[in-house]
């Protein structure tokens, strides 16, 4: 069955020039060119990828992801230009997962369209031998079932934060650098790994700490990395 993706971009020859690089691949490609017409179409067919751009009429990306948060875990990559970078880490901390600068290179796009479908779709679904119930303090992460709860109340995370934090939880106690956790969850070679991995870091966090300023849980290591302590 083919990945349902959506594409959201006001400019139609960016959403065209998407549709080629995408259609290499065996994806059903669904367009939209706001933020309402975006949220509209995820109303009435699942995705399991949404590209969206940051400036919009109507309804801009910093709030349309704000609104997909509130309802979809799946994967959300940001079309951003390089003015935008104070959106871009706004976008990331309300959940989005990547980031593609304009203009695009076909082969990043495709690179990080797979990178993010296979992580979201496959990321220890298949593995042999591999527990699939971690438990670390009050926070407890089912892989089988991809749920994350915290004092058993549920944490509703996007599929970085998942990633990320299922990654630490299968290695407790060990130092990662941010280059090995941007590598291990995205597939790839680590460009721009120490602020994106510290932005999600930092949502988690919020969602798993009591405070977050103090964590518990997942701690900095100075010069290093991070680590998940067992609580």
């Amino acid at each position: 069955m083919a990945y349902q993706i959506l594409i959201c971009d006001d400019e139609k020859d960016i959403v065209s020039a998407l549709k080629i690089y995408l259609s290499q691949e065996d994806y059903t490609l669904h367009c939209a060119y706001n933020g309402r017409e975006a949220l509209s179409i995820l109303q009435q067919q699942p995705m399991d990828l949404v590209l969206l751009d940051i400036m919009m009429p109507e309804m801009d990306g910093i709030e349309t992801i704000s609104r997909i948060r509130q309802s979809y875990n799946l994967p959300v990559i940001l079309l951003t230009a390089k003015s935008e970078d104070t959106d871009k880490i706004l976008g990331l901390n309300l959940g989005a997962d990547d980031y593609i600068t304009k203009p695009f290179n076909p082969m990043e796009v495709l690179a990080r369209v797979k990178s993010q479908l296979r992580r979201y779709k496959q990321l220890g679904g298949d593995v042999q031998d591999v527990p699939s119930r971690y438990v670390c303090g009050s926070i407890v992460l089912d892989d089988r079932e991809k749920r994350v709860t915290c004092d058993g109340e549920p944490v509703s995370l996007t599929p970085t934060e998942y990633a990320i934090l299922l990654f630490l939880m299968r290695s407790p106690g060990k130092v990662f650098s941010p280059q090995e956790i941007y590598t291990a969850v995205r597939g790839e070679l680590p460009y721009g790994a120490e602020g994106t991995i510290a932005v999600h870091i930092r949502h988690l966090r919020e969602k798993v700490e009591i405070n977050p300023a103090e964590p518990r849980y997942l701690k900095a290591v100075w010069g290093q990395g991070y680590k998940l302590e067992r609580g």
